[in-house]
Parts: C-alpha cells; sequence; structure tokens
C-alpha cells in the first residue's frame, strides 16, 4: 500500500509483494508511478489494528515488510555491547548485574568508545583483555573484523504498529530494542529504512548464546513500521546515519522509562553491515530487513533494588524518530499474543485468487534489476 495525504492506497495490481517494489531500479519513483483503490483514511486503519479492537472484514496496519529476510546485527553500539558482556558474566540473573556492571565498566569501559571494529587498535585492546581474563564472544563481535549478523525472525513473522509484541512468560528479565531497520534489494541496495523493535530476553541470552534462538524469535517479538520510507532525494543513507531515537514504556504500574539513541554513535557504518549481511557468501532473492543494533539498554529500577529493567505485561513501548515516525505496540506474552498465521503459503494463495500470482512471480524473475 502507498500513504498519500493521509488515504492509504491498494497499489498490489503494481506490485503484489513489497519485496518486488523494493528490487526496482529507483523505487521511491516506482512507488509514485503507482496507483490504486484507497483502502480508507490512516487514521481509521490505524484505529482498527489492535487486536481487542479489530473489525476483521476492516482494513489494519501489517509490518512493512512481507518476503524479505528479517535479519538483524548485534553489538553494533559500545553501550549495548558492555550490556551483552554484563548478561554473559551474569548468566542471565539480572540481580547480578549492577556489581558485574561496575567491574566491566572500570576495566573496558573508557578503553572501547573511539575503536573501530577490525582495526590494529582494537587488536590490541583484544590482546590486553585475553591478558586479563576479560574477554568475551561480545567483545568479538563488537570490536572485531567481523560484525554479528543473525536471523530475527521467519519471513512474513513481524508484526506491525499497533499490534502486540510478545515476551516469553518464562523469562523475568527482558527489555526492547529500538533500532532502525534497513530495507535492501536482493543485489544489497539499500532502498529505504523504517523503525524496528528486536524484542529480546535478556535472561536467556544471557544463560548461553546458543539460546539466541529462543531470546530473540518468538511469536510476535519483531516489530516494524509503521511504514516503510524509500530514499530519494529528500532522505538517504545519510539521514540514517544522522537519526536520532526515542523509547518510551509505559507501564501499567504507573512506571515510565524513556530513553534516546543516536546512529552518529555506532561502531560500525550501516553500509558496511549491510555487505556483512548481503555479500557472495549470502544471497537473499527476495531482499533483506536488516536492524542495525540498539545502543539502549536500559538499567533502571523496576521491580526492586539492583533489579534492573524488565518488562511487565501491558507495556505500552513506542519508538520513534523525526523522519520515520512512530512505532506503538503493547506488550504481551507469546501464547497471548495472536499466532503467526499467514505465511509465504497463504501470500501466494492470497495473490493466486486475486490474479496477481503471475505479476508476482515475474517480479520475481526480474529482482536485482
Amino acid at each position: 500500500m502507498a500513504l498519500r495525504g493521509g488515504e492509504l492506497l491498494d497499489i498490489s495490481a503494481a506490485f503484489p509483494t513489497l519485496s518486488e517494489l523494493c528490487a526496482e531500479e529507483d523505487p521511491a519513483v516506482a512507488l509514485r508511478g503507482a496507483t490504486g483503490p484507497s483502502l480508507g483514511q490512516v487514521g481509521a486503519i490505524l484505529a482498527n489494528t489492535p487486536p481487542e479492537a479489530r473489525d476483521s472484514t476492516q482494513p489494519w496496519m501489517l509490518a512493512p515488510a512481507d518476503l524479505q529476510a528479517l535479519k538483524a546485527a548485534g553489538v553494533t553500539f559500545v553501550a549495548s555491547m558492555l550490556e551483552r558482556v554484563i548478561e554473559e558474566r551474569a548468566k542471565g540473573a539480572p540481580e547480578a548485574a549492577e556489581a558485574i556492571r561496575a567491574q566491566v565498566t572500570n576495566a573496558i569501559g573508557g578503553n572501547l568508545r573511539a575503536l573501530r571494529p577490525g582495526s590494529p587498535e582494537a587488536a590490541e585492546v583484544k590482546a590486553l583483555l585475553l591478558e586479563q581474563g576479560m574477554w568475551s564472544q561480545y567483545l568479538e563481535v563488537g570490536i572485531g573484523p567481523d560484525a554479528e549478523i543473525f536471523t530475527k525472525a521467519q519471513p512474513m513473522a513481524a508484526v506491525g504498529t499497533g499490534a502486540d509484541v510478545g515476551i516469553r512468560p518464562d523469562s523475568a528479565w527482558n527489555n526492547p530494542e529500538p533500532e532502525v531497520v534497513l530495507a535492501c534489494s536482493p543485489s544489497g541496495r539499500v532502498v529505504g529504512a523504517t523503525l524496528g523493535n528486536d524484542v529480546n530476553l535478556r535472561d536467556f541470552e544471557g544463560r548461553s548464546a546458543l539460546l539466541l534462538s529462543k531470546a530473540k524469535d518468538n511469536n510476535a517479538s519483531c516489530a516494524l513500521g509503521p511504514f516503510l520510507r524509500l530514499f530519494d532525494a529528500g532522505f538517504s543513507l545519510d539521514d540514517v546515519r544522522r537519526a536520532e531515537l526515542s523509547l518510551s514504556v509505559q507501564g501499567p504500574d504507573g512506571f515510565v522509562l524513556e530513553g534516546s539513541s543516536r546512529m552518529s554513535e555506532i561502531s560500525r557504518d550501516p553500509a558496511e553491515l549491510v555487505a556483512q549481511a548481503m555479500n557472495e557468501h549470502h544471497q537473499y532473492p527476495d531482499g533483506a530487513m536488516l536492524f542495525l543494533g540498539t545502543m539502549f539498554a536500559p538499567t533502571k529500577d523496576r521491580l526492586g533494588p539492583g533489579q534492573g529493567f524488565t518488562h511487565l505485561v501491558g507495556d505500552i513501548v513506542s519508538i520513534a524518530s523525526p523522519r520515520l515516525g512512530r512505532l506503538t505496540n503493547r506488550v504481551r506474552h507469546t501464547h497471548d499474543c495472536p499466532p503467526w498465521v499467514h505465511g509465504m503459503g497463504w501470500l501466494m494463495r492470497h495473490l493466486s485468487e486475486r490474479g496477481l500470482l503471475g505479476r508476482a512471480a515475474a517480479g520475481v524473475r526480474g529482482a536485482g534489476r
């Protein structure tokens, strides 16, 4: 769909999938040339999106992604890198984090902020930390030559603004991760950006990095939106590099958490992260959505001194940036969020019923143009 003057238009006759639009030579120009019937005013569609208020006979908001791989870069900011080290040393126990945070910050915090990952200076710091017994797998991907790139969720599993996001009921230490997400064509060209919430279970990942799939990829744990903004003369990757994000968590218990992130503090340039995610070793014929990582790791105590932050069911999470809009979601347990039932098979059947499947297949054959 396309947003024009507060109205949403169905442009699926021209572009049955968003991944096909992103494969165009100039997606913004292609979008401006596409037209279609009105789906309604954006305000009414947003109001119809929350599951408890939804009229299923009327349109509601989805994530601005469909066939693309949902990938994420981790440990791309010094602040979040240190928190990953703390999680690892705390073994998933939030009550142990405060003392470890002070220890780790005193030992290494001042040495890392200006380091360029993969540089000779970073290699010297690595050698020093190994001597001190302070090395960590998170420091390896934070200042080493290879970025952490992982699969956040399966294609079509993301939820949009206004939807519920999920945390597992057996997690006692978790948080939102406000991020900029890049839309990449099949050839690896960055064509646009949106906002994302890379919901994370800190206790699971802290117990073992091999539990990353349980910490990251759960029902409704990936949120994107509100819209994908395509690059044009007025918005480019340089605007992403300068972007500032704000985060607000409003709890049902009256708890309020606020924070901000500046993309200018990222350790690896977004173009470098895309190059490490999509290359001759990793092809994504339907393109990819790449989370760029977060510098925001909340430590404000919520349930008691030294307990740090964790979500409660009912939290309202808002992630905003002036040029990308506002992504808002409510936190629920994963099994209470609407189940993921609309996958690729459903999409193919849906397009076939509307007589659009041949158009989508032609777009796939031409991907990367």
